[in-house]
């Protein structure tokens, strides 16, 4: 009971400093950037492509992240969706990081 207890609490304070929750990085690159890293589409590197990957990865994920949430070349800031939290964009670049080692 405690522990749920703390739990709630937590996830009340994250959601009223504005974090909120990260979504699920899979559900997120799903919804938001399968698009064009699934594809190819306007130069984005395929996930799951190693060769492509690796510099990038290299970089480290500070940098990714970065990319991600201010954009870089045709890609959008937050892959064009607003509306993703930061937590969110950083759970789907995570996703696509792991799934292209």
């Amino acid at each position: 009971m405690k522990a749920t207890l703390i739990t709630v609490v937590s996830a009340a304070a994250m959601l009223v400093a504005g974090q909120g929750f990260a979504a699920d990085g899979k559900a997120v690159y799903d919804a938001s950037c399968a698009a064009c890293h699934a594809t190819g589409a306007a130069g984005a590197k395929k996930v799951g492509d190693k060769a492509a990957w690796a510099a990038p990865i290299k970089s480290g994920k500070d940098a990714l992240y970065t990319i991600a949430l201010k954009g870089k070349g045709a890609m959008p800031a937050k892959g064009g969706n607003a509306s993703l939290s930061d937590a969110d964009v950083k759970a789907a670049v995570d996703y696509m990081i792991a799934q292209s080692k």
